[in-house]
């Protein structure tokens, strides 16, 4: 891992977007937050399962995969995550360790926000405290999700989900939309089946016009139809 930079700890003004959200890329890049981009080359490892837990992490582009292993060694891919997704937030709650691991799945920049001084910009940035609470909640629904989907919905609905996440489905306008390079390995232990499962669903849903390869894997809005049939 390679760090670029650190920022001393002088006053910064809170940058808004134009449409007067706050821009929290901006106000975590600026000057009045004590932090360090740490870039990933793809599959390096962030942090591991037990390390200890000490920082917040802030995706600034890339992707990065959270996967815990048990004592028998079978892994688990738990999340996948991309550019402006924190991650390792259990730290503010008292997380002493670190429950899984972290690995880059694409050439990713992350900025890491020691504990103390992420705890210090949210006590006093009401603006960044409302978007974090914002995202922290929207991440316990997508924890619901994600167990309603692997419950009650087929292992067909479960991969289209999983792509239509990956591809930030509903966060930006584009019908076409690329998607981090991940194996079909991968994509069955995130959903719970087989490679030889996910193979033959890629293929149908290459045959109806839902995902292409074009330079890589693309998904179209359409998609979301297989998840929506009853």
């Amino acid at each position: 891992m390679q760090p670029i930079a650190s920022s001393s700890k002088t006053s910064s003004k809170i940058k808004i977007k134009k449409k007067g959200a706050f821009d929290v890329r901006a106000f975590l890049g600026s000057a009045g937050v004590a932090r360090k981009i740490v870039q990933y080359r793809r599959s390096e490892k962030i942090y591991g399962q037990g390390d200890p837990a000490t920082s917040v992490m802030y995706i600034q582009n890339g992707g990065v995969k959270l996967s815990v292993v048990n004592e028998v060694g079978k892994e688990a891919v738990v999340g996948m995550l991309g550019p402006g997704d924190f991650f390792g937030e259990g730290c503010l709650a008292g997380q002493c360790i670190c429950m899984g691991t972290a690995t880059a799945i694409t050439p990713t920049a992350v900025l890491v926000i020691e504990k103390n001084e992420m705890m210090r910009v949210l006590h006093t940035e009401r603006a960044l405290s409302d978007t974090f609470m914002s995202y922290i909640l929207s991440r316990n629904i997508r924890i619901e999700e994600d167990l309603i989907d692997q419950l009650f919905n087929s292992s067909e609905k479960r991969l289209a989900r999983t792509l239509l996440l990956l591809a930030r489905y509903g966060k930006e306008s584009q019908e076409q939309k690329m998607i981090p390079k991940v194996s079909q390995e991968m994509l069955a232990e995130m959903i719970g089946t087989t490679r030889t499962r996910v193979n033959f669903f890629m293929n149908k849903f290459r045959k109806l016009g839902f995902i292409r390869y074009n330079g890589g894997l693309q998904v179209h809005n359409s998609l979301l139809s297989v998840v929506l049939h009853e």
